[in-house]
């Protein structure tokens, strides 16, 4: 029996690269489903599936997250996890089909959960934008400010795994490779302009969504530089817009398309039990009851797991 996926908006459901990949509930906010009618589907998806795991954006509304918690709450149930992500919409959409994916393997319900916070740091997430006037969720520089109102102006900026920006200009155009110059930081405390957005170090994909700005730096650029297998494209999710501070975005995300070295990424981490509600689990804390391992887990990599080429 697969754990059950959740998630809190329709955009957050990419389609399935194969056809064992299952797709994922999408929970209704708490304005569009009153509250009995969201504990039945809650219960339901529990009678179904056993487990259910939940991911929701960190800028999801108030009155939303309430009402998760709450239908937890009132069906005093310890197996529905709730995952804040800090992650871009298009990027989290990607974790979440790769749960669903994971969720047909051979996994405890307590694996998958915890899945979630080591698969994020193999996550390339960011975006080009028209402007960075508004942008609040990454560091930006206060030159890097003052740039954005410049006519023409774009910018290149990656949230996850850290963050950096490029200042790409009226043509669009600058590096984008494997490495960056961090410098020391700006004045103000965040990163300091790079002149590459930094890549990753092994086989990827690279997911991309266009809104309301014209470039073509993401296919053009950054994907001969961070030398990915293959570019895709879907619609902008709704959140990007708010996540982002503009309209003119073009998100991007590179990620491991491949089940079988996500498969062996999160089999060569150590399996520790829970202390307070019992379940497996991988890394440094409980996905369910959110209960800290002592001492931290350092997860090892399986030789030759994340090289480009055929898996190992």
């Amino acid at each position: 029996m697969p754990t059950a996926i959740a998630v809190t908006s329709p955009d957050l459901v990419l389609p399935p690269t194969d056809r064992q990949t299952p797709t994922a509930a999408v929970l209704q906010p708490p304005e569009q489903q009153p509250l009995g009618d969201a504990l039945s589907t809650a219960q339901l998806l529990l009678e179904q599936h056993g487990y259910v795991v939940v991911l929701y954006p960190a800028n999801l509304p108030a009155a939303y997250e309430r009402r998760l918690h709450t239908v937890r709450s009132l069906l005093e149930s310890d197996r529905i996890a709730l995952l804040r992500s800090e992650l871009p919409p298009l990027a989290l959409g990607v974790l979440v089909r790769q749960l669903r994916q994971l969720s047909v393997c051979d996994f405890s319900a307590g694996v998958v959960a915890s899945a979630a916070r080591l698969l994020s740091h193999y996550l390339y997430a960011g975006a080009v934008l028209g402007s960075v006037a508004k942008l609040d969720r990454v560091p930006v520089s206060l030159t890097s400010h003052a740039k954005s109102w410049v006519p023409g102006s774009q910018f290149a900026v990656l949230a996850a795994p850290s963050p950096a920006l490029v200042r790409l200009g009226s043509g669009g155009s600058a590096p984008a490779g494997k490495a960056a110059k961090t410098g020391k930081g700006g004045a103000d405390g965040g990163p300091r302009d790079v002149d590459q957005l930094p890549g990753p170090e092994f086989g990827t994909e690279l997911l991309i969504a266009r809104g309301q700005l014209t470039t073509d730096w993401p296919t053009a650029t950054l994907a001969p530089a961070w030398q990915v297998a293959a570019v895709r494209e879907c619609p902008l999710p709704a959140g990007s817009p708010d996540w982002w501070g503009t309209q003119r975005a073009v998100e991007f995300a590179a990620y491991l398309p491949d089940i079988t070295v996500l498969y062996q990424l999160v089999s060569s981490v150590r399996r520790e039990v829970c202390s307070w509600c019992g379940l497996d689990l991988i890394g440094d804390r409980c996905g369910f009851c959110s209960a800290a391992i002592a001492p931290p887990e350092t997860h090892r990599r399986v030789a030759g797991a994340l090289t480009r080429g055929t898996p190992t």
